[in-house]
C-alpha cells in the first residue's frame, strides 16, 4: 500500500460498504501488524463479513428468535450459569469446551502480541458453533422435540457462549459487539441496575454496565476444558464428513435414508467407543440420516478393512542405506494380522535394525468388504474408514419421500409465518393412479407423528368441505408433482350426517369443544344434538383412525 500511489481503495467507501469493524478485522489478519507489506483487496473484507459477521450474527438471531418462543409458552428466560455448568448433553458440553479454549488462545495470543492469530482461531470457532452445534441442536433449541426445559438448557448455553464469545471480540471488533451486548444485557438479573446512571458505575456487571467496553476480558475456566467431549466430538465430525462423501460418491440425496452406517476407527479411545455408540449416536443418525450405525469392534475389524503399512523413506534411508529395498517390500507386503501385530508391539525389528512403528511408519486403513451394496471413504490419514450399505428398497424409498414431504409442509408453514405452536391440518393431492405420497406416508406415519406433534398428512380428499386453506402450494416429491395444502383445524362429520347437523358443525371450532362432549343446539324450532367420538371428531385423522377409513392410522 503506499499513500503516493493510492493503490487502495478510499477507506471511507470501504467502511461505509462493510462496516469499520469488517476493515479492523481484515488488518488485524493480515501482514501489516507484523509491519510487513501489503496489497489491499477490497474482497479480503468482505470476506471477513461472509465468513466471521454473517454467521455470528445468525447465531445470534436464531438464539433471540428461539427465547422469544420460549418465553411465549409463559415462562421466562434469566442467564442461569447453573444451568450452563450443570448440563450434561454432551454437545453442550463440548461447545463450552470450545468456548473457554477461544478464551484461553485469546489471552495468550495478545499477551505475546500476536494479534493476526485471532482472525483464523475465531473463524474455526464460529464454524464449529454454527455448521456443528446449532445445527446439531436446531430442533432441540426451537422447542420442536417437545422438552421446553432441555431446550431452555440449550438456549442457556448459547447465551453463554455468546456473551464470552461478545466480550473477548470487543477489542477486536467494537461496534458489532456493542450491538450483541445491547440486546444480550437485557436478559441479565442486574440489568435493572443501570437506571439513574448506575450504568457507568461500579460495579461492571454484564447487564448492569452501559456498554460491553467496560468489562473485563473474561477469564478462562480451567475445570470447563473437557478434553474428552473435545475428543469425542472430532470423531463425530470426522464420522459425519466421511459419511456425506459417500453419499456424495453414491449420489444419495440426504433426504434418502441409508441402511446402515458402519465405522472402523484405527484405536479409539473408551471415551470415543462410549460416547459415538451413546449420546452422540443420535446426532451421527440424524446427520447421515441412517436407520443404524455400527462401531466395528477391534476383533472384527479384518471383516471389513485392511491395515497397510508405509515405511518413511526419508528417515529409513539413512538408517538401512541398501537394505531399503528390502525393508520397504517386506513391510508393504504385510497382511492385515502382520500389521496389527507391529502397530502392539510399537517396532519391528528387520535386516539388524528396528523400525519405530509410530515415527517410522504410515499405517492407513483400506475398506476391503465384498458387496456392491457398499461405498466407502477414509481419512487423509486413513485412521478412519465410514462404509454405507447403500441398498436402495422400497422401505428405504418410502421414507426418503416422506423426508421430502415433511421438508415441503416445513418450508409451507415458514412461507405462511406460522410459529411452532400454530396447530394445521396438512393433506396433499397426488396423481391417484399412482399414489406413491400416500403409501409413503402410511410407511412413515410414527415419523410424521414425531416431527408435527401428533399430527400426520392426509390425502385431500378427506379434507372437510369447510376447511379453510391457510396456504397451499404445487411442490416435487421424489419426482412427482405434488399439492400441499394447510388448513386451520376443523371438526369432521360422520357420513351421511343430516344436513342442520352438518351446517351446525361447521361453524364449531375444535379447541372449543372437549372429547366426548355431546352438544345441543336448536335449527327452525327443531332440537337437535351430535356427540363427539359419534357424529363428529376434532379432527380429520381422529374420524379416519375411529371409523377405520384409513387404515394406517
Amino acid at each position: 500500500m503506499s499513500k503516493r500511489l493510492k493503490n487502495y481503495p478510499d477507506p471511507v467507501v470501504v467502511i461505509n460498504k462493510y462496516g469499520a469493524d469488517a476493515l479492523r478485522m481484515y488488518l488485524i489478519n493480515s501482514p501489516v501488524v507484523r509491519a510487513e507489506s501489503l496489497k489491499f483487496k477490497e474482497e479480503g473484507v468482505l470476506g471477513v463479513v461472509k465468513e466471521v459477521f454473517l454467521p455470528w450474527y445468525n447465531a445470534f438471531r436464531f438464539m433471540m428468535q428461539n427465547i422469544e418462543r420460549f418465553e411465549s409458552t409463559g415462562r421466562k428466560f434469566i442467564p442461569s450459569s447453573v444451568k450452563v455448568h450443570g448440563t450434561t448433553n454432551p454437545t453442550d458440553v463440548w461447545i463450552s469446551a470450545a468456548t473457554q479454549k477461544l478464551i484461553k488462545y485469546v489471552h495468550e495470543e495478545m499477551q505475546a502480541y500476536r494479534l493476526y492469530t485471532v482472525m483464523p482461531e475465531l473463524v474455526r470457532f464460529i464454524t464449529q458453533l454454527t455448521n456443528w452445534y446449532v445445527r446439531l441442536n436446531r430442533d432441540r433449541l426451537k422447542g420442536a422435540e417437545g422438552d421446553d426445559d432441555d431446550a431452555e438448557v440449550g438456549l442457556q448455553v448459547l447465551y453463554d457462549v455468546l456473551l464470552n464469545m461478545t466480550t473477548v471480540m470487543a477489542p477486536f471488533t467494537p461496534f458489532i459487539t456493542e450491538f450483541f451486548y445491547q440486546h444480550l444485557r437485557k436478559m441479565q438479573p442486574s440489568y435493572p441496575e443501570h437506571v439513574n446512571g448506575g450504568g457507568a458505575q461500579n460495579p461492571v456487571k454484564p447487564g448492569k454496565s452501559d456498554s460491553i467496553h467496560y468489562l473485563a476480558l473474561p477469564t478462562y475456566d480451567p475445570s470447563r476444558l473437557n478434553e474428552n467431549a473435545v475428543e469425542a466430538m472430532e470423531k463425530l465430525q470426522t464420522i459425519v464428513e466421511l459419511g456425506r462423501n459417500v453419499r456424495e460418491k453414491r449420489l444419495i440425496n440426504l433426504k434418502t435414508p441409508v441402511k446402515n452406517v458402519v465405522v472402523i476407527l484405527r484405536n479409539p479411545s473408551q471415551n470415543v467407543i462410549d460416547s459415538v455408540t451413546g449420546p452422540l449416536k443420535g446426532y451421527i443418525l440424524s446427520e447421515l440420516n441412517a436407520w443404524e450405525l455400527t462401531i466395528v469392534p477391534r476383533e472384527s475389524e479384518h471383516e471389513w478393512v485392511t491395515l497397510s503399512l508405509t515405511p518413511d523413506f526419508k528417515k529409513l534411508g539413512k538408517k538401512f542405506g541398501s537394505k531399503m529395498k528390502t525393508v520397504a517390500a517386506t513391510i508393504k507386503s504385510m497382511s492385515h494380522a502382520e500389521a496389527v501385530g507391529v502397530l502392539e508391539k510399537g517396532h519391528l525389528d528387520i535386516e539388524g535394525g528396528t523400525v519405530d512403528a509410530l515415527t517410522e511408519m504410515v499405517s492407513k486403513l483400506s475398506f476391503s468388504k465384498e458387496g456392491e451394496q457398499w461405498e466407502s471413504a477414509s481419512t487423509q490419514e486413513g485412521d478412519a474408514v465410514v462404509a454405507i450399505d447403500c441398498t436402495q428398497d422400497d422401505a428405504i424409498l418410502a421414507a426418503g419421500r416422506a423426508r421430502e414431504l415433511i421438508n415441503a409442509i416445513q418450508q409451507l408453514r415458514k412461507n405462511a409465518g406460522l410459529d411452532l405452536k400454530d396447530k394445521v391440518e396438512a393433506f396433499f393431492l397426488e396423481n391417484e393412479t399412482d399414489p406413491i405420497i400416500e403409501a409413503a406416508v402410511s410407511e412413515n406415519v410414527e415419523v410424521f407423528r414425531s416431527k408435527f406433534k401428533g399430527s400426520v398428512p392426509l390425502p385431500k380428499r378427506y379434507a372437510p368441505k369447510w376447511s379453510v386453506e391457510i396456504c397451499s402450494e404445487n411442490v416435487e416429491v421424489a419426482g412427482s408433482k405434488v399439492q400441499v395444502t394447510l388448513c386451520r383445524p376443523a371438526v369432521a362429520a360422520r357420513e351421511g350426517l343430516p344436513d342442520e347437523q352438518t351446517i351446525f358443525l361447521s361453524t364449531l371450532q375444535p379447541y372449543s369443544v372437549e372429547t366426548g362432549a355431546e352438544l345441543s343446539f336448536s335449527v327452525d324450532g327443531k332440537d337437535l344434538k351430535v356427540k363427539e367420538g359419534v357424529d363428529f371428531w376434532l379432527s380429520t385423522a381422529s374420524k379416519l383412525a375411529a371409523t377405520k377409513t384409513v387404515v394406517w392410522l
